[in-house]
């Protein structure tokens, strides 16, 4: 195992469903580094050095100072090194529908997840978002009428792309989505959390103090 001084930084919190894709892709991968949990009220100095827009993931490497700091360039990053999974290589499509798909999701379903989840937050009604948001869900449900997963018999990106903000989505009133026609969507959403991956993935790590070593990541 390499010592952490050689592997790259990367800057998380367990909860957060861009940084768990990443720690998801990043184990898919086989690709190692340092990981340091952070606390979103109080980031670290370092991170925000390194990244000034103070969201997470943020990959630091460790030989120039390299910053990557959107998730989806994360999970190409490590998958491109190494693709044991072959999540780039869906049996439905090409890769290029794969990240028009994650695209989708982040841009347009994502917004309505905020405004379900966080009514508050927003002008619209809470119903209103959670029909939009069920409208990108009955996509995938038709997706997965055809296959096990969303670009075929094999996971990909795109499923662990999409998996943890769907997973928010059913957590926000978990009663009204499970009695949702979403069958295949269920199945899958379970499949993904019951997963070892899944469980590697959302390890609970203590905060990571300045001047400390991170985490070896993944973990055996």
């Amino acid at each position: 195992m390499p010592s952490t001084a050689a592997l790259p930084v990367l800057y998380s919190f367990r909860r957060c469903p861009y940084a768990m894709r990443a720690r998801l892709a990043l184990i898919a991968g086989e690709a190692h580094c340092e990981l340091r949990e952070v606390v979103l009220r109080d980031k670290p100095a370092e991170m925000l050095a390194a990244s000034p827009k103070g969201t997470v993931p943020v990959l630091v490497m460790a030989a120039d100072g390299t910053v990557i700091e959107q998730s989806l360039d994360v999970m190409l990053w490590a998958l491109r090194r190494n693709d044991p999974q072959r999540w780039l290589q869906p049996e439905t499509g090409t890769l290029e529908d794969m990240l028009a798909l994650v695209a989708t999701c982040d841009n347009d379903f994502k917004p309505q997840l905020d405004r379900y989840k966080y009514p508050g937050r927003f002008d619209d009604a809470e119903h209103a978002a959670r029909e939009r948001g069920a409208g990108f869900l009955r996509e995938l449900e038709a997706r997965l009428s055809a296959s096990p997963h969303l670009a075929g018999a094999h996971a990909t990106l795109a499923d662990a792309a999409l998996m943890p903000f769907v997973r928010q989505f059913a957590m926000v009133d978990a009663a009204w989505f499970n009695a949702q026609p979403w069958p295949r969507l269920r199945a899958w959403l379970s499949g993904w959390t019951a997963s070892d991956l899944f469980a590697r993935a959302m390890h609970k790590y203590a905060p990571w103090k300045p001047g400390e070593a991170g985490i070896d990541f993944p973990p055996a």
